[in-house]
């Protein structure tokens, strides 16, 4: 199952988004492929704000499973996430789903 994962970066964070970034991201590349895409969110001045993933799991437990273990979750950067399920019919132009 595919899911897109919305996360919001509390007031100020982003000195301690970037403290927390070389941990984020090593716990993306040991997701692997499972990672379908995955950015940051910008606001009208291009400074961070947030994050954005499509994310492959097998089901939503397994979602919550990684966000309890997330370092921008552990360690106070996301504040609010939503999760939502996705049906990736396009990858990179390219069809792959239904």
């Amino acid at each position: 199952m595919q899911f897109v994962i919305k996360a919001l970066d509390g007031e100020g964070m982003l000195a301690k988004r970037m403290e927390v970034r070389p941990r984020h991201l090593e716990g993306m590349a040991r997701l692997g492929r499972q990672v379908i895409c995955a950015g940051g969110l910008l606001d009208e001045e291009g400074r961070m704000k947030g994050s954005v993933l499509v994310v492959e799991f097998p089901d939503r437990t397994a979602v919550d499973d990684y966000l309890a273990n997330e370092p921008y979750v552990t360690e106070g950067v996301w504040v609010k996430t939503e999760v939502e399920v996705m049906n990736v019919v396009l990858l990179n132009g390219e069809k792959v789903g239904k």
